[in-house]
C-alpha cells in the first residue's frame, strides 16, 4: 500500500496534496467566488426567546448610505466591536448588552438592534422598554435619510397555546385592526395593528411555542421585511393618483385632435400635427418620470407576496391573516398603480396610431404638392424648349444672313479687282450653303451638351 506524502507532486494530471488527490482544474471565473457568496450576504439573525428586537429602514442615496456606514462603524470603534467592511452591504456583530444587524439596499437601509430578555416591563409589558432604549442607541439620532419604517418588536413565551389574541397586555390594548396569524406550522404566532404610535414606532408581537433559533431569525426577518416592502411598494401610489388627472386631460386633447382629423382640411394638417408631437412629448415624459418608481413598485409587491408565502400562516378565528390584511389593502394601491402603467402605454400607443396616421395624410399631400410643382416645372421646361428652338431658328437665320453679308462684300471686292464675279449671284449660291452648315453647327453643339448632360447629371449612379 502506497501512501501519498503531503508535498504536491503531479502525477497524470492530478495532485498529491496532504494525502488527498486533487484534479488539475481550469481557471476559476473572476466573478465565482463573489456570485456564490451573493447567496449568502444577508443570513437572518439566529435570536432565542425571550428578546426585544428595534428595526429601522430608511430611505436613503448613496452618500447617505455611506454616511450611515461610518456611522456604524465608529460606534463599533467606540464598543470595541469590529467594524463593518465599507464595500460591504451587510454587517453584524455584537456591541455591549445588545447585537446590531446593519443592511444596504438600493434605495434604502436597514438597521436591526436585538436585545436579550423583557426589559424592565417583564413579560407582561415586554415594550415598556425597548431593544432601542436598551441598547441606549443614542446614534440612531444621527443616521441620515429618511425614516420609513420602524418597528419595535418583543419576542417571548405565550402562557397559553394558542395565544389568546383578546389579552394581548397593554401593548394592544384593542383587537380593532389588529392582525396575526400562527406561523412555521403552528410552532409560532404573531401579532400587530400596522400602527405608528407616538414614538413614531409600530409593534410587532411575536409568540415562540418551539421554534429553533434558525427559524425565530427568518420569521423575524420575513415580518419587517413584509412591513417594509410593502411601504416602500407604497411610494408608487401618490404618483399614481398624481398621474391620473394628467392623463385624463391627455385623453381629452387627444380625442379633440383624432375628432378633428376626421375632417380636418389639408392646411390645418401640420398644426394637428404640431399637437399630436406635443402630447407624445408629454406622455413620454411622464412615462419616463415614474418608470422606475412603479417598476420598483411591482417588485417590492412581488416580495411582499412571497415573505407572506414564506410564513406558512394559519388563521385565528376572528382576526385578519397577514395575506388577508395584504390582499385587502394592498393589493388595490398596487392594481391601481399597474392601471396606471397600462394607462400610459395605451395612451401612448393610440398617440403613435394618431401620429403616424396624420402623417401619412401630410406625406400624402406633400407628394401631390411636389407632382403638381413638378408638372409646372415641366410645362415651363417645354415653353423654355420651344423659345429655345425658336431662337435656336433665328440664330441660325442671323448667322447665316452676316456670313453671306461677308460673302457678298467679298464678292465686291473681287469684282473691283477685275474678276468677273457677280456678288449677288454669289450670296444666292452661298446662302444654302452657309444655313446648312451653321444649322449642322447648332445641332452638334445641342447634341455634344447633351450627352454630357445626361452622362454627368441627367442619369442616376
Amino acid at each position: 500500500m502506497t501512501v501519498l506524502k503531503p508535498s504536491l507532486k503531479s502525477i497524470n494530471g492530478r495532485v498529491a496534496q496532504k494525502g488527498t488527490l486533487y484534479p488539475t482544474m481550469p481557471p476559476d471565473h473572476p466573478l465565482r467566488q463573489r456570485l456564490n457568496d451573493e447567496v449568502h450576504a444577508r443570513p437572518p439573525e439566529r435570536p432565542t426567546s425571550p428578546c426585544r428586537v428595534s428595526f429601522l429602514a430608511l430611505v436613503a442615496d448613496g452618500e447617505q448610505r455611506r454616511a450611515a456606514w461610518e456611522i456604524i462603524r465608529a460606534e463599533a470603534a467606540r464598543c470595541g466591536a469590529p467594524p463593518p467592511n465599507p464595500a460591504s452591504a451587510h454587517y453584524s456583530a455584537d456591541f455591549d448588552g445588545f447585537r446590531l444587524k446593519a443592511e444596504r439596499h438600493t434605495e434604502f437601509y436597514r438597521i436591526k438592534i436585538i436585545a436579550p430578555g423583557y426589559g424592565r416591563g417583564g413579560p407582561s409589558d415586554g415594550f415598556a422598554e425597548t431593544a432601542l432604549q436598551s441598547a441606549r442607541a443614542d446614534w440612531v439620532e444621527t443616521l441620515p435619510g429618511q425614516l420609513l419604517c420602524a418597528i419595535h418588536a418583543v419576542i417571548g413565551l405565550s402562557q397559553g397555546w394558542p395565544p389568546n389574541f383578546d389579552r394581548l397586555g397593554p401593548a394592544f390594548p384593542t383587537t380593532d385592526g389588529l392582525i396575526g396569524a400562527m406561523l412555521v406550522g403552528g410552532l409560532g404566532a404573531a401579532f400587530t395593528d400596522l400602527r405608528i404610535r407616538e414614538d413614531r414606532f409600530s409593534r410587532l408581537l411575536i409568540y415562540d411555542h418551539g421554534l429553533s433559533p434558525g427559524q425565530l431569525g427568518r420569521t423575524l426577518q420575513r415580518l419587517v421585511e413584509m412591513d417594509t416592502y410593502r411601504m416602500l411598494a407604497l411610494l408608487a401610489l401618490p404618483i399614481a393618483r398624481a398621474r391620473t388627472g394628467e392623463l385624463t386631460e391627455i385623453e381629452r386633447d387627444l380625442s379633440r385632435v383624432t375628432a378633428a382629423l376626421v375632417s380636418a382640411a389639408e392646411a390645418e394638417e401640420p398644426g394637428l400635427l404640431e399637437r399630436l408631437t406635443r402630447l407624445a412629448a408629454q406622455v413620454e415624459s411622464l412615462q419616463a418620470e415614474s418608470q422606475f418608481r412603479f417598476a420598483a413598485a411591482a417588485s417590492y409587491y412581488d416580495l411582499v407576496e412571497r415573505r407572506i408565502a414564506e410564513l406558512r400562516e394559519q388563521r385565528i378565528e376572528g382576526l385578519q391573516t397577514f395575506g388577508e390584511f395584504m390582499e385587502r389593502r394592498l393589493a388595490p394601491a398596487m392594481r391601481t398603480c399597474r392601471a396606471v402603467v397600462e394607462r400610459q402605454e395605451t395612451l401612448s400607443a393610440r398617440i403613435s396610431r394618431a401620429t403616424d396616421l396624420l402623417s401619412t395624410r401630410v406625406e400624402l399631400s406633400s407628394q401631390r404638392q411636389s407632382h403638381a410643382l413638378l408638372e409646372s416645372m415641366n410645362q415651363r421646361a417645354k415653353l423654355q424648349l420651344r423659345l429655345q428652338e425658336t431662337v435656336e431658328g433665328l440664330s441660325v437665320a442671323a448667322i447665316t444672313y452676316y456670313i453671306v453679308s461677308l460673302v457678298g462684300k467679298a464678292a465686291e471686292g473681287l469684282e473691283r479687282e477685275g474678276l468677273r464675279v457677280d456678288p449677288a449671284l454669289a450670296m444666292a449660291i452661298a446662302i444654302p450653303v452657309v444655313a446648312g452648315l451653321v444649322a449642322l453647327g447648332v445641332w452638334r453643339i445641342r447634341r455634344s451638351v447633351g450627352k454630357a448632360f445626361e452622362g454627368g447629371h441627367g442619369k442616376e449612379p
